[in-house]
């Protein structure tokens, strides 16, 4: 079973406006979102928000670019990390892209 993956690049995001603005574009979030942690929450829960493959499948969002938003904001990113574990809609695979960083490294 493949799950269906999304991309979520925090590419010059050091703020928690910022982290909604690009959830919401990167993630297609609906219009009503809320732009705060709560909203974030329901979103991702929400079956109804993802296309039906993701139901049958589950869904993958995978994390590129999170290091300097994690390091400007660590209790932000925090919030975040324990906002995507416990979606029951997602699964948070955190991706460092171009980083030489250890896999060790990661928070969590």
């Amino acid at each position: 079973m493949t799950q269906l993956t999304v991309t979520l690049d925090l590419d010059g995001v050091t703020d928690k406006a910022g982290l909604m603005d690009r959830c919401a574009r990167d993630l297609r979030l609906p219009e009503y979102f809320g732009r705060n942690w709560d909203a974030l929450a329901d979103v991702l829960s929400d079956p109804g928000v993802w296309p039906e493959e993701a139901a049958d499948k589950g869904l993958l969002v995978v994390v590129h670019n999170w290091r300097p938003y994690a390091e400007a904001r660590p209790d932000e990113w925090d919030t975040a990390l324990d906002v995507f574990a416990h979606a029951s809609a997602a699964t948070v695979a955190l991706a460092l892209g171009g980083s030489s960083q250890d896999a060790s490294d990661l928070p969590g």
